[in-house]
């Protein structure tokens, strides 16, 4: 989830959060790569225990890049993937758990903001080929020049998304990068590895955090576990500091505003396609600039200074006035609500409403949130506070676009006018290196008088449009040169009387009289601040909520809202991956579904045909760019939906029905690893809960995986590398004790499970024997390597 500014207010607001990280950079001797030893202690002086990777922050970059050529297949976006891990591998050094996690089917709230967006990239696609094909033969019928055409099939980004194929081959090319890391890099040996991909329902970061509440929960949790976690997303921050660990760094990769992207057309940087001019490409060595930087722990400081209370009723709880501004910040954006209309992050909007929280925390004496639940009489007390200041807020943004506006205009006059003149003697200007010395100036007042003189009337010149004298050197303005693009009409006008009538007229097509819709709008953005505050602290609340409509209420409008809200349903769950493509992809992306399925994208008689408009609106809403603006598109409704894929389910093939399944975590471990005895005699069992004391206090229920790495042609309980299934589901009624581990002459220790009545039969290895017996040649080779079957 994102929310707009936010990092930049914040990295603005306390600049010494950031910290630029050192890389260690891998070395050549006599023309072989050296890597870098991840063994030796971090550069940045600082040991982190966990590195918690947001994938999707790393595959979309690596497989459709902004500022370098795109790969050419799918094998070099995943070598981009691979090499960008270990970029980050080697500048963190984790010592014990290394957490990826790739987006997974994501809650119903979510996936309103997932339809919008694959819609717009799909539409935005096909008027950058349109364009591109019509500027090209512009080009070559003026004579320019234009690299060879390389005849390959767009990347289309939707691909990205869980269900697809590209999906599913990352997820396995993953597995195999971890395998070989895990192999052969000492850096990774004593690391606990957990892959979470597409298959594994819920976004990535939100996966992440699953993961960290529910150790953190744990008995033996380490309590001074140094977490890093990697993502581009401004929430992290808030979701870092709703973990409540002490020691949580976030790195993300720096971000270079009007950083210049290269021509779609010719490749070459320094002017957009509309501009292109076909010229020939000139060479340049390609150079890496990404540069990472971290967001420290010290954000706690700021925030402690910032939201401490003097004079209270009761005892201030830093930890609850942390979880209160991280609910504040809803306000201002996330990815399940619109933001309230008077409520900006340029704007100053969350100093605002710290200032006003702090007033209803003396007043109220309690606090906005405690657990992850809103007490939202005091919640309705700070919108009310908002509401009272909507009408300043509104005309003053209007000063401040009218005042931005002006300056610019006068900037890009002052550019384009250029210098009035050259001046001469003393004060014209030399090349570097000239031997000869400039003519002295005999009267340096007379000299500067002349020169402001001729300042003035070169700028009177310049006023009355005049352009005839040599010595001017400005340019002219040509009348298709305006100033900036027109406006986009407003017609709301939020800093005129009579705003909030046009904005319910023209944003929900109703009468401002008409109090029951508002309510009902209230009534839906109350559920959604309940429901995104739960999502944060405590997992998702409920699969198929969602926020029905394309625009937020005003904050006036919050009126007895106490009981808007009484709970969730129980009990709901996620979209299947192919259900959730179905609910976000258009028609122009249905070539990653089934042929069947696909047809209800396009065929006039599909039953869900209007959801998939091949054209869209979208409302700018007083922003000046399309990406910013809101996308018109219609809500899925889920029971017709559902209804129309009942007919067409049948149709699914095998490796289809496979991935649109629902998975599990899987955890990777090397030969070197504390726990890895313990693990490959548990492959001969059922299920086993993991002995905290041998993985860094990690517990859950490990279940064997159907499909694993075996890396060497030994049996399965000889290979260097174990994986299975990691399911958090539930605490072992008995834990396992270090000194229940034995080592010996006997042999490893394996695990007793006790009696299944339910077992029907043992395991039974490649030479016939159980599996509970001693082989007799355990430890020779087999070039038929054994993969344990699951009998119930």
């Amino acid at each position: 989830m994102g929310v707009p500014a936010f990092f930049r207010w914040l990295s603005r607001k306390y600049p010494s959060i950031i910290v630029h990280c050192l890389e260690e950079k891998g070395k050549e001797c006599n023309g072989v790569r050296v890597p870098v030893d991840t063994t030796k202690p971090n550069p940045n002086e600082v040991e982190f225990d966990n590195l918690y990777l947001d994938m999707n922050g790393i595959i979309h970059p690596c497989t459709h890049p902004e500022d370098k050529p795109a790969p050419k297949n799918e094998d070099e976006m995943m070598v981009a993937i691979f090499e960008y891990i270990d970029r980050l591998f080697n500048i963190v050094r984790p010592r014990r758990v290394l957490y990826m996690a790739i987006d997974g089917v994501a809650p119903r709230a979510k996936m309103n903001q997932q339809r919008s967006r694959r819609f717009r990239a799909s539409k935005e696609g096909v008027e950058l080929t349109d364009e591109k094909n019509r500027i090209r033969e512009e080009i070559i019928q003026r004579g320019g020049y234009l690299p060879p055409e390389e005849i390959k099939e767009r990347f289309d980004s939707n691909c990205i998304t869980p269900g697809t194929e590209f999906m599913d081959n990352l997820a396995k090319c993953l597995r195999y990068y971890v395998a070989d890391r895990l192999s052969n890099d000492p850096g990774w040996s004593n690391v606990t590895v957990f892959l979470s991909d597409a298959s594994v329902p819920g976004e990535g970061e939100h996966k992440i955090m699953d993961f960290i509440r529910r150790q953190r929960g744990q008995p033996n949790h380490d309590p001074n576990t140094h977490h890093c976690l990697c993502g581009a997303d401004a929430d992290l921050i808030m979701l870092g500091l709703a973990t409540h660990e002490p020691n949580f760094t976030i790195i993300r990769e720096e971000f270079k505003p009007n950083k210049p992207r290269p021509c779609a057309l010719c490749g070459q940087v320094g002017h957009e396609i509309k501009d292109c001019q076909g010229t020939a490409r000139e060479k340049q060595g390609e150079v890496s600039s990404a540069h990472f930087m971290s967001t420290a722990p010290s954000c706690f400081q700021y925030l402690a200074r910032e939201l401490t209370m003097a004079s209270l009723p009761f005892p201030f709880d830093f930890e609850r006035s942390i979880d209160d501004w991280v609910f504040m910040c809803f306000f201002v954006g996330n990815d399940f609500l619109p933001h309230l209309p008077s409520l900006e992050i340029r704007e100053g909007a969350i100093d605002r409403l710290v200032n006003i929280y702090k007033d209803v925390v003396h007043k109220t004496g309690g606090y906005l949130t405690e657990n992850g639940y809103v007490e939202l009489e005091r919640v309705e007390l700070i919108m009310q506070a908002v509401g009272v200041a909507e009408d300043n807020i509104f005309k003053k943004r209007k000063e401040d676009d009218e005042g931005f506006k002006r300056r610019m205009k006068e900037k890009k006059k002052r550019m384009k006018r250029g210098p009035a003149y050259m001046t001469t003697g003393q004060f014209a200007p030399h090349a570097l290196g000239r031997r000869d010395r400039p003519e002295a100036v005999q009267n340096a007042r007379h000299q500067a008088f002349d020169m402001r003189m001729q300042s003035r009337e070169q700028h009177n010149k310049s006023s009355a449009g005049t352009s005839d004298s040599a010595d001017n050197r400005g340019v002219k303005r040509k009348a298709e040169d305006s100033d900036s693009e027109p406006e986009p009409e407003d017609n709301v006008r939020l800093w005129e009387e009579g705003w909030k009538q046009r904005y319910y007229k023209t944003k929900f097509d109703v009468d401002v009289t008409d109090e029951d819709f508002r309510q009902k709008v209230v009534k839906s953005y109350v559920e959604g601040l309940c429901w995104v505050l739960r999502y944060y602290y405590q997992g998702c609340a409920s699969w198929e909520w969602y926020f029905p409509f394309h625009y937020a209420p005003f904050a006036s409008d919050f009126k007895d809202i106490k009981e808007m809200f009484t709970d969730f349903d129980m009990g709901t769950k996620p979209f299947k991956p192919l259900e959730q493509l179905m609910g976000v992809f258009p028609a122009a992306s249905g070539n990653f579904l089934p042929e069947t399925w696909r047809n209800l994208m396009s065929s006039p008689d599909s039953s869900i045909i209007d959801f998939y408009p091949d054209d869209f609106a979208i409302d700018l809403n007083g922003k000046k760019y399309a990406w910013q603006g809101v996308a018109l598109l219609p809500f899925v409704d889920e029971r017709r939906l559902r209804a129309a894929l009942a007919d067409v389910y049948p149709d699914l093939t095998p490796e289809e029905e496979k991935r649109n399944s629902l998975g599990s975590d899987v955890l990777f471990i090397g030969r070197s690893h504390p726990l890895f005895d313990f693990i490959h005699e548990l492959y001969r069992a059922e299920s086993l809960e993991i002995p905290a004391e041998l993985c860094h206090g990690i517990q859950g229920t490990l279940n064997l995986d159907d499909d694993p790495i075996l890396p060497d042609n030994f049996f399965f309980f000889f290979s260097p590398l174990c994986i299975f299934d990691s399911c958090f589901l539930r605490l072992p009624e008995k834990v396992l004790k270090p000194e229940d581990f034995e080592r010996g002459n006997r042999g490893p220790w394996r695990p007793q499970l006790g009696f299944n009545p339910n077992r029907q039969q043992a395991h039974l290895d490649q030479s016939g024997f159980r599996s509970n017996d001693v082989h007799p040649n355990k430890h020779s080779s087999s070039k038929n390597p054994v993969t344990p079957e699951r009998n119930i």
